[in-house]
């Protein structure tokens, strides 16, 4: 990443070698913190959502509609202004989308009806695509050859991290500020506009260069050198992100089915033991080795589909959320091994394109299993909806499993026959 530090020192050749590397500190924390608060903010509703269903009558497949619209925005974001950073630059990208998103969360503060608030969810995907590829980009323009893998590592916590600090953010203030549904936007809004005035001052990170509008056509680009990892570690992600799309759309409603006595602030915080856990497992295993940490989380999704069904089946909310926090462990363990895997050989001018590549596939199976089971329930009931997609979830763990497992031995083999070649090349050489 030599690249990477001659192109951030660039920005201040004038300064000390110790104002540049502060400088620079201070730009990753703040990116860092760009990444955890759109998070966060995409968080902060879930709380909100019984709320929702009590005052205005929605059902779970409204919820899930009112859900799956930032996640699908999302990911039309990611396809066409995904990569838009690399042309342009970090910088106006960001403070662009930080704008945009600060005004959904006005829209989401002053929503009274479902039609405003799948608006408002709209307009946060479209802001919370853009940001999130370019910060993402940025930090990895900011990585010190001191620390390696800190960029990588910081991509896959904060996101899980920000998620947390909303749902409990949110939870906190439902049950004792006043407007409950409209404070937590508020304070969102303030943060976002700081953090675009914040980046202002930031030095330019990126290289930018031509073929900005050739960018925004809807793609997918993967340099090759990140496609293997993707489509080795993909079933694990997509069975990882769809159970972390059920607990964030419905697992309020599953904990009010399994324990309808239960208050509101217990029905919201099943998604905080989901993210609590996957913040707390991509920090754990930072120093294992990526395909061994996406396989154990792929692994992970059985027992926490079962524990999910148990609950159902009487015991109550312990195993609810005893499958939330194996949900999270998983979606912890797959998100920072995939990302590192994809990550670990990959140009400057790749990056923010690579990550929008990564986001799509999560988002995706975030959303659309969520609008199915939300579609499902209305036919079927909660009840068999979630068996179902327990059973959905297990099934392509199972598959993620099989497909690192033969691509760890792949890589053993190839180890094994360049050790073998060596002494022959040797030979040959003399």
């Amino acid at each position: 990443m030599s690249g990477v530090t001659s192109g951030a020192t660039a920005q201040c050749p004038y300064s000390t070698a110790r104002t540049c590397a502060t400088n620079r500190a201070a730009s990753f924390t703040l990116h860092a913190s760009i990444l955890a608060a759109l998070l966060a903010a995409s968080s902060a509703p879930t709380p909100l959502y019984p709320l929702y269903q009590d005052q205005w009558g929605l059902t779970a497949l409204t919820v899930t509609v009112v859900f799956s619209a930032y996640s699908l925005t999302l990911l039309v974001a990611l396809l066409t202004v995904g990569a838009l950073s690399d042309h342009l630059g970090r910088r106006p990208v960001l403070v662009g989308a930080l704008v945009l998103e600060a005004a959904s969360m006005l829209l989401l503060a002053s929503a009274d009806t479902a039609g405003l608030l799948i608006a408002a969810r709209i307009l946060q995907g479209a802001a919370t695509g853009a940001a999130t590829s370019a910060a993402g980009a940025a930090l990895l323009d900011l990585d010190d050859p001191r620390r390696p893998g800190r960029s990588a590592l910081t991509n896959s916590i904060a996101p899980v991290a920000g998620m947390a600090a909303g749902v409990l953010a949110s939870t906190l203030l439902v049950h004792f500020a006043p407007a409950p549904t409209a404070t937590v936007y508020v304070l969102l809004t303030g943060l976002f506009a700081a953090q675009a005035i914040a980046v202002t001052f930031t030095p330019e990170t990126a290289h930018p260069h031509a073929g900005a509008l050739r960018s925004l056509r809807p793609r997918i680009a993967v340099p090759p050198s990140a496609r293997r990892a993707l489509l080795t570690a993909g079933t694990g992600v997509v069975a990882s992100w769809a159970l972390g799309g059920f607990y964030s759309s419905l697992g309020p409603a599953l904990v009010h089915l399994v324990a309808p006595d239960a208050p509101h602030p217990v029905d919201g915080m099943v998604f905080f033991a989901v993210s609590a856990a996957a913040a707390l497992t991509v920090w754990t295993l930072r120093r294992t080795a990526p395909i061994s940490a996406t396989t154990g989380g792929a692994l992970i999704v059985i027992p926490s589909a079962a524990l999910s069904l148990l609950g159902l089946h009487g015991a109550g909310l312990p195993a609810v959320y005893g499958g939330a926090a194996l949900a999270g462990i998983a979606f912890g363990a797959v998100s920072q091994g995939a990302l590192r895997m994809m990550l670990a050989s990959l140009d400057e001018r790749d990056r923010a394109a690579t990550l929008a590549a990564y986001y799509v596939l999560s988002y995706l199976s975030m959303s659309l299993p969520a609008i199915a089971a939300g579609a499902a329930t209305q036919h079927f009931g909660l009840r068999t909806t979630t068996h179902a997609y327990a059973m959905a979830a297990a099934l392509l763990a199972v598959a993620a499993v099989a497909a690192l497992a033969r691509s760890r031995r792949r890589a053993l083999h190839t180890t094994d026959d360049r050790l073998r070649q060596a002494p022959l090349n040797i030979a040959e050489h003399r």
